[in-house]
């Protein structure tokens, strides 16, 4: 199978260098990294970072203190869909989305692919929907949700084991290449996706597991202090996230040739992978491993 690594509209938060750890000026700069998955017969799409009815109206779909917050840089170019057409692929080719978790910049392209199946964890749609508090409400946004009646949802212990974390590997219609791995603190939802490549070697996309590249630092982990509070701001349960870090480390550390890990928003794991600069949508197939 073959990946191809989406930048689906950087985010700007304020901060800078305290947020991502080097731009110079008032705001930072955070990818929503996403996957393109080309399977034999369809596309797989991990996350799908902002949508064009995001870009088109953004007060109407995102919530005002997340807007001023983090000030996406909306351009349509940078959506998944046309990243998708200027690949060459035909946006109804994406079959099927597997969703690390319903934060509103990961799951505002959802309206963009109304006949794709969506993948995610059970406890994550129903926590979505309940919109328990005040920061549910602002993180969790409705108005990107038109194709629920294509949700698919699948329950925590149900699975095979993973390197050692428990995990979904049935996903229905999704070849057993692609894994839902269970990594819970940020959502109560929250999962990883697996995806395995010829001979055996993986990519695990964590979402937001982690947040800065070096949190997976096997000798002195650490983040930047803008990030650190986001992510504490952000978290359902700091005990498993903090724990979920730590066994990402130790499979870095045990299995790192095997298992090739990284987040939603740091920049240098997205130009890294992607071999492009995350302001810059790919060219044809240059940025596919």
């Amino acid at each position: 199978m073959r990946i191809h690594h989406l930048n689906c509209i950087s985010s700007c938060p304020l901060g800078g260098a305290l947020m991502d750890g080097h731009t110079h000026g008032l705001r930072g700069r955070l990818t929503c990294h996403c996957l393109l998955v080309e399977c034999a017969d369809q596309l797989v799409l991990v996350d799908t970072g902002y949508g064009l009815r995001d870009v088109a109206d953004p007060p109407s779909r995102l919530s005002r203190f997340f807007l001023t917050l983090l000030a996406p840089e909306f351009r349509e170019e940078l959506t998944a869909v046309r990243q998708i057409q200027r690949l060459g692929f035909d946006k109804r080719d994406v079959r099927h989305i597997v969703l690390t978790h319903l934060d509103f910049d990961h799951a505002g392209g959802l309206d963009d692919f109304p006949h794709a199946r969506v993948h995610m964890m059970a406890i994550e749609r129903d926590d979505a929907r309940a919109q328990r508090s005040l920061l549910d409400r602002m993180r969790y946004r409705p108005q990107q949700w038109s194709t629920m009646a294509n949700w698919q949802v699948y329950s925590a212990s149900a699975g095979e084991k993973w390197y050692g974390f428990e995990c979904v590997r049935e996903l229905s219609g999704l070849p057993p290449e692609i894994v839902l791995v269970p990594l819970v603190g940020h959502t109560f939802g929250h999962a990883g996706v697996a995806v395995e490549r010829t001979g055996g070697y993986w990519h695990l996309q964590t979402g937001d597991a982690y947040f800065y590249h070096a949190e997976m630092d096997l000798e002195r982990p650490h983040c930047t202090p803008g990030l650190h509070f986001y992510q504490w701001m952000m978290e359902k349960d700091r005990k498993a996230r903090l724990h979920n870090q730590g066994r990402l480390r130790e499979l870095k550390r045990s299995h790192g040739r095997a298992v090739k890990i990284y987040s939603s928003h740091d920049v240098i794991e997205f130009e890294t992978l992607a071999r492009h600069a995350e302001d810059t949508p790919p060219v044809g197939t240059a940025s596919a491993v």
